[in-house]
This record gives C-alpha cells, structure tokens and sequence, in this order.
C-alpha cells in the first residue's frame, strides 16, 4: 500500500504543478449573420426535408404504430416557426435513431460489470469469485 499511496502521490504532485503552467489565450469574435451560411447543402429548406421523410411510407408506418397520422404530423410541421424548423433539420442527423435497444441494453449491462468488478476488487462487495479484494 505504500507503494501505491508513493504513486498517488507523484501523481498529483505533477498535476498540481502543470496547473501552473501558462495556457495560450483564445482569441473569440463575434461573427456577422451574412458571414454565416444558412443555405443547407443538401439544397432542401429545413421545412421540405421534414415533408419529404413524412411522405416515406416507413415513416408513415412508423407514425401510424405510435397513433399519430401523417398528416397530422406534417401540420404540426407546417406550424412550427421557420427557426424551430432549421434547428430540427440541422439537428436531424445526429438525433438517434429509433430502435430496439439492443446497443443500449448491451452497454448498461457493460457499466453494471465493471461497476461491480470495481467494487469486488475494493472489498465492497463479492459478486465474482475470480477477483481478489484489495487489502
């Protein structure tokens, strides 16, 4: 144990001495609308993105299993603000995908293994017969 509390402690001694370190300053401005680009490259408006994925008959489907209409969720659409519209279409890509939860599933039950594995190694608990507890 001494060992690891020596370790620990050059650690945080090189830790506390790189906070001393002198870190570069950043220079930030504020950027003009017309310098920002708005068009989406794709060349479809926020808005007809949305209407074209309402008109596939998968999304309909989808829709439909849930007790939504289509055209119930195209006017909910067509009343959102142009704003709300382009922040969900840019946003659209990297939104998640529906799914089973299979990926999900599959990392909790990775974090529950480790979160165990690392409270057997301390001596908290004896879930696993092949750790051994720290002393």
């Amino acid at each position: 144990m001494p060992s690891l509390n020596r370790t620990v402690a050059k650690i945080l001694v090189v830790s506390l001495c790189a906070l001393g370190l002198p870190i570069p300053a950043v220079q930030a401005e504020l950027v003009a609308t017309d310098r920002v680009e708005t068009t989406r490259q794709d060349g479809l408006s926020g808005r007809e993105l949305l209407g074209s994925l309402l008109d596939r008959a998968n999304v309909r489907a989808a829709l439909e299993r849930q007790g939504v209409s289509a055209d119930d969720a195209k006017a909910r659409v067509n009343a959102l603000s142009d704003d709300e519209v382009e922040r969900l279409a840019a946003r659209f890509d990297s939104l998640p995908a529906a799914g089973n939860g299979f990926e999900s599933a599959l990392w909790l039950g990775f974090l529950v293994f480790v979160i165990l594995l690392v409270t057997d190694i301390l001596g908290f608990t004896k879930v696993f017969s092949f750790t051994r507890p720290a002393k």
